[in-house]
């Protein structure tokens, strides 16, 4: 993996700016369906993680802690859980382990306050978003979305 700090921050001035600009080139991307570009308002209240490279951020993760609503299948309401909303790595610095890392380093803090992290994803590219999540970073698989286009 090439030479990268991972952190966690607060929301500054500066971090939204990053963010945004990051979240903007994700939906340039045009790889997830339905994807849009972030606000302000979209990170308020956020737990947010960063990848340097060179004092570059390359890579981020943010999500909220919840508590469960109602039981499902898997969990049990008013668990805690810490949802990941976004993780993104810029195109140049994927395969190097960099979104692998970012996780480890969010479960790793989330821990003493979650019972759980889940997520969801919308890429378009979803063998390899299961291989990541399910082969490399050891997550279940609990459900999935389908849909079909009708013309």
């Amino acid at each position: 993996m090439t030479q990268i700090q991972l952190e966690q921050t607060a929301l500054t001035p500066p971090v939204i700016q990053v963010l945004l600009q990051l979240s903007q080139k994700w939906a340039d991307e045009n790889s997830c369906h339905g994807y849009v570009c972030n606000t302000p308002a979209d990170l308020e209240g956020r737990t947010v993680f960063l990848a340097r490279h060179d004092q570059r951020v390359v890579g981020y993760l943010f999500g909220v802690f919840e508590k469960t609503a109602r039981d499902s299948s898997i969990i049990a309401k008013n668990s805690s859980v810490f949802e990941i909303e976004e993780l993104f790595v810029l195109p140049d610095f994927r395969g190097q382990g960099i979104g692998g890392a970012l996780f480890e380093r969010c479960e790793q803090t989330v821990r003493a306050q979650a019972q759980y992290i889940t997520l969801s994803t919308a890429t378009k590219n979803w063998k390899g978003i299961l291989h990541f999540y399910l082969d490399e970073l050891d997550m279940t698989f609990w459900s999935a979305r389908l849909f079909k286009k009708l013309s």
